[in-house]
């Protein structure tokens, strides 16, 4: 017989794979991992929309970093 620790997990994960198919359905690009430290984070009083920016801004800078060392490659396979 599951205790209800072993219950509680189980709901967890439920509602985290029920989360897993909305963040698809909208294409966040969040994985499991990543959505369950958002819920959790929220759950410990983080502002939603506060989170939502910063993982926009993340996001953006990572874009931006990718971009920056792509070209940088680019550059240096150029014949001088």
């Amino acid at each position: 017989m599951p205790s209800q620790a072993d219950d509680k997990r189980q709901a967890a994960r439920e509602v985290i794979d029920i989360l897993h198919e909305i963040s698809t359905l909208l294409n966040t690009n969040l994985d499991r991992t990543e959505l369950s430290l958002c819920v959790s984070l929220i759950e410990n009083g983080v502002n939603p929309d506060a989170l939502a920016a910063v993982i926009k801004d993340l996001r953006k800078e990572a874009g931006a970093s990718r971009g920056f060392a792509t070209e940088q490659q680019h550059q240096q396979a150029l014949p001088e």
